[in-house]
């Protein structure tokens, strides 16, 4: 990092003048342990879960719109294959809990802990095995693309009822309210809203999850989608690997992995804060800083995917620039003190 740092203040620019571009390419420098990173193989890791939670009624779509969504994935036609194209990014859909069973696909690995979640508002949403199977489904998903080259990583999601299971992720770690950490989702009345929160609190009350149990957590108010993206961040921290994450529920899975292993935070770069209430707390709560905020909601890793170009930009700035050394350009009062 110090090294890529001293390069900033040497390339053909004022110090300082590329702003979080130069941040995130020090970071990362970090993360790979190169004084010039590279990022040439991009992968977005889209995870597709299930949630009893749906049972109450806590949004304006059917479950089987999860399913459904995937097979959109597979056909090429969702937000997140477009602009994984635009970026250069292959990706991996992984189906951790549908409640159907899907088709088989090529580009689908399965790797299905259950038929969907328990409703959490009657017990635990799964069990600590399960919980515990999640986290190294995600593991093993990365591990796999690392051995096929693998430079940075983004991370999304897909699962109806997700939100509500984020939000009693940040509500049970954080100690913040039900109120609090709540948003909308897919967009929902102040009705609905007001019922969503209290389903939340419901949940959380049954389930009563201990704070200091992270993975006690994910099985009792958590998603397989949400546990097996904590274990893409556990496993490509391992492997030295940037992990650039999406909105509110990518943010859960952070928070899970966080809370297994505090180092893993170093090894994130939050792509956007989405408009979903809570995310911009969330953020702050774990200490990351957005790299941009668009108002986006949908999900599926778009945030991430824009991210990635974000960060291959900042890296490429730091080692493709011309220095003051190597041009005429005289270096004036961009010299450090």
């Amino acid at each position: 990092m110090a090294e890529a740092r001293a390069r900033q203040y040497e390339l053909t620019k004022p110090a300082g003048s590329l702003g979080r571009l130069e941040e995130v390419s020090v970071k990362i420098a970090g993360i790979q342990g190169k004084g010039n990173p590279q990022i040439k193989h991009k992968a977005m890791i889209v995870m597709a879960g299930d949630h009893g939670v749906v049972d109450e009624k806590v949004g304006n779509w059917p479950r089987e719109v999860t399913a459904q969504m995937v097979e959109n994935f597979l056909h090429g036609g969702a937000g997140i294959n477009v602009l994984s194209r635009q970026v250069g990014a292959r990706v991996v859909f992984v189906d951790m809990g549908v409640a159907s069973d899907l088709k088989p696909d090529k580009q689908l690995i399965v790797k299905k802990v259950a038929y969907g979640t328990k409703n959490m508002c009657l017990g635990p949403a799964m069990t600590v095995a399960q919980a515990v199977k999640s986290l190294e489904a995600g593991i093993e998903v990365v591990t796999t693309e690392v051995k096929k080259g693998l430079d940075i990583v983004g991370t999304g999601d897909m699962g109806i009822g997700n939100t509500t299971a984020s939000s009693a992720i940040f509500a049970a770690l954080s100690g913040k309210t039900a109120a609090e950490v709540t948003g909308r989702g897919t967009g929902i009345t102040d009705e609905q809203l007001k019922h969503k929160i209290d389903v939340i609190k419901r949940a959380l009350e049954v389930n009563k999850p201990n704070p200091e149990k992270p993975l006690e957590v994910l099985a009792k108010v958590g998603g397989f989608e949400i546990g097996g993206l904590a274990g893409v961040m556990l496993g490509a921290a391992a492997a030295h690997i940037p992990v650039v994450i999406d909105g509110f529920i990518s943010g859960a899975a952070a928070l899970i992995a966080t809370a297994l292993s505090p180092q893993v935070k170093d090894y994130i770069i939050a792509a956007h804060v989405s408009a979903e209430s809570g995310h911009a707390m969330m953020l702050n709560y774990m200490g990351l800083k957005p790299l941009m905020s668009l108002d986006m909601r949908l999900g599926e890793g778009t945030g991430a995917a824009l991210g990635l170009f974000i960060a291959e930009a900042g890296v490429r700035t730091l080692v493709e620039m011309a220095t003051f050394a190597e041009t005429a350009v005289d270096e004036g009062g961009n010299a450090r003190a």
